[in-house]
């Protein structure tokens, strides 16, 4: 069972539509799932249509005139995914348990009988750095923290650090994190200016997966559904279910431990093998008008990258993959549009409903 706290002082940065949406992408990907809303103003719940007076406070408070378990305040949200409401009596455990020996390790407690329940918790923290917080991360293996593409938001990320290093020394507890890039908007050169700030201030911690400034998403929490039951053809609906998709493999797909045996010689013949495999393919739009393209596809994982940024010259925007034998689909992103290849007739639909553009790429293609 894997434990994540979804997290960041500053609001606004789509900490909870993160954690709604990353539950319920998860439980479409077959795995149990179970979102704790631990935040007093109770968004989660209420952007899933739960008011419930039962909460962490019944669980973890020794003042609680009803006492319950975890078990019994466990609702159901859909298939495989389940949610733990909560309500503004869960924001007086800061103060009643601010004195008490181990406060900091009450939910870890708390979820030892859930252990062979579910293959992920998701915690959705509040917009502070207390004892909730504390105790969400302290119960966790990994935090995600997501961040919009502003500078106010990059200071909220150094003081959730700041804790999460301080778990780590004081109560020796490590725990990962990740940095999601969301409320991305394509449109604006701002957007990819503090895109390539954060992959420097960050590297190797921040997820391929962006999450694009989509209004189904504000539309579907006001109407208490996830993305994916609302519209699961939209891009916000695309966005999550490709995050969900990343986290399965980076938890999955762990390298097998002869790679790490290899000698530098032999990691150089890899190497170049793998080079003489590849292939260069070249992609072109005509679409004069557009301000950005991007190709993306299978061979990148669906990302949107700056290394596949197309270039425009005369009308027509072009870019250079290189890719090894095999099949591809794609689309363009064009000013954070997605669109089908209009000049390549082979295509299928997919999954989300709109259409997918297929390359084959042959051993002997230049």
């Amino acid at each position: 069972m894997k434990i994540i706290s979804i997290g960041n002082q500053k609001g606004g940065c789509g900490k909870t539509t993160t954690a709604i949406n990353l539950a319920a992408s998860f439980s479409r990907n077959g795995k149990k799932t179970l979102l704790i809303d631990l935040d007093p103003q109770a968004h989660a719940s209420l952007g899933l249509n739960f008011e419930s007076q039962d909460s962490m406070y019944n669980v973890i408070s020794r003042l609680a005139p009803r006492k319950l378990g975890i078990t019994q305040i466990i609702k159901r949200v859909e298939k495989n995914f389940d949610i733990v409401p909560s309500n503004l009596l869960v924001g007086t455990l800061e103060q009643e348990l601010a004195d008490e020996i181990g406060r900091e390790t009450k939910l870890v407690e708390v979820l030892e009988p859930l252990a062979d329940q579910y293959d992920y918790i998701l915690i959705d923290c509040p917009p502070s750095l207390g004892f909730l917080t504390i105790n969400a991360i302290r119960a966790s293996q990994e935090i995600y923290i997501p961040v919009e593409t502003s500078r106010f938001s990059l200071q909220g990320v150094e003081h959730i650090l700041d804790i999460v290093r301080l778990i780590r020394d004081r109560l020796n507890h490590p725990v990962q994190y990740k940095i999601l890039v969301t409320m991305f908007d394509s449109r604006l050169r701002h957007s990819f200016s503090m895109l390539s700030k954060m992959r420097e201030m960050f590297a190797g911690a921040l997820f391929d997966t962006i999450v694009h400034v989509n209004v189904k998403l504000k539309e579907s929490a006001v109407m208490g559904k996830t993305v994916a039951a609302y519209d699961k053809y939209c891009r916000g609906s695309k966005d999550y279910f490709s995050l969900a998709k990343e986290v399965i493999m980076l938890h999955d797909g762990v390298a097998a431990p002869a790679d790490a045996e290899l000698s530098e010689r032999m990691r150089a013949v890899i190497r170049e093998e793998a080079r003489q495999m590849q292939r260069t393919m070249r992609f072109t739009l005509d679409a004069p008008e557009a301000r950005s393209v991007y190709v993306t596809g299978s061979f990148n994982d669906w990302s949107l990258d700056e290394k596949y940024r197309m270039n425009l010259q005369d009308g027509v925007w072009s870019v250079e993959v290189p890719l090894k034998p095999g099949s591809y689909r794609y689309q363009f992103i064009v000013d954070g549009r997605w669109r089908e290849d209009p000049a390549n007739p082979e295509q299928e639909r997919n999954s989300f409903g709109d259409i997918n553009s297929l390359i084959e790429v042959g051993a002997g293609d230049a």
